[in-house]
């Protein structure tokens, strides 16, 4: 499948800013499966400076600075992704008991498991409760494989939570999402993380895109799609496997990988710093197209 996406977040300033420096991780990740064509970042006003590089978790950042009063400020990513279906299911139907799997972290015997033993402990966002193994348990019962431990777990995230947009912000503690079983992608992501970490197992937080098809008979509204999130667990046998407990699917083709991280903070699309007394209003727009198969063209990346 090929995609062409474009997030264009905006801010307007009720004064002006006599300085910001933003750090921005929009733009798609090169993996096995997915590759990026290209991409195009553009900041008005026109910034002052403006770099790529490579954050711990091999994310792509781009860091920018504008030196110059402004009132508003506005960051367009486009970027073209084609994504490769696996060949087969990404989820194997049987596999190790999950208290092997788990065992793995306690005594780690290959560069890979100590690299995913990173996101087994706690993080700023998913610390480790009771309340969390309590509800992971359910689906983890002794000697049940791992692979089906993890979709049972994703099955039940998405039957018990109701998606209520604006009941959460990226500050609310995990604790209150488990309570009231009430959310976004981004808490059911780190539900299930906090789930899995409270047995041992290694789960990191997947930041990205999912294409969104219209009703039949109706046309696709510019603008419409918005970022999302979802999970991926660590199985030996197979290695980082995806899971998207808001919409309850395996991704295959129509999720769009941009970062990954231990949680939301790591993997915040915009964030920075500005220099102003004022207040502001934040707008962001999203459009995940998908192209002719035939289309390979590049974008460019600039600023």
């Amino acid at each position: 499948m090929n995609y062409r996406v474009i997030h264009q977040t905006r801010y307007l300033y009720s004064v002006p800013v006599s300085l910001c420096q933003n750090e921005v991780k929009l733009l798609p990740r090169n993996l096995p499966r997915q590759q990026c064509a290209g991409s195009r970042v553009v900041v008005d006003p026109p910034p002052s400076a403006f770099r790529e590089r490579t954050d711990f978790f091999g994310n792509r950042v781009c860091y920018f600075s504008i030196q110059q009063p402004h009132r508003q400020l506005t960051v367009t990513v486009s970027s073209h992704v084609r994504i490769t279906p696996p060949e087969a299911e990404p989820l194997p139907g049987a596999g190790q008991p999950w208290e092997k799997a788990r065992d793995t972290f306690r005594t780690p015997s290959s560069p890979e498991i100590i690299e995913a033993g990173q996101f087994t402990i706690d993080s700023p966002l998913i610390a480790v409760t009771d309340d969390l193994k309590d509800y992971a348990e359910a689906s983890f019962f002794p000697g049940r494989p791992l692979p089906e431990a993890v979709n049972d777990l994703m099955v039940r995230i998405h039957r018990d939570f109701e998606f209520v947009p604006g009941f959460t912000t990226v500050a609310t503690p995990l604790s209150h999402v488990l309570e009231h079983k009430r959310g976004v992608c981004q808490d059911f992501a780190q539900v299930a993380i906090g789930c899995l970490r409270s047995l041992g197992l290694a789960a990191r937080y997947v930041s990205g895109y999912i294409e969104t098809l219209p009703p039949p008979g109706k046309e696709r509204l510019k603008g419409a799609d918005v970022s999302h999130a979802w999970f991926s667990a660590f199985i030996p046998e197979v290695g980082w496997v995806d899971f998207d407990p808001t919409n309850n699917i395996i991704p295959r083709d129509q999720h769009i990988t941009t970062a990954w991280g231990r949680d939301y903070a790591d993997v915040s699309p915009l964030k920075g710093i500005i220099f102003s007394g004022g207040t502001h209003q934040l707008a962001v727009s999203v459009d995940v197209e998908r192209l002719p198969d035939t289309e390979t063209g590049t974008v460019p990346l600039n600023a």
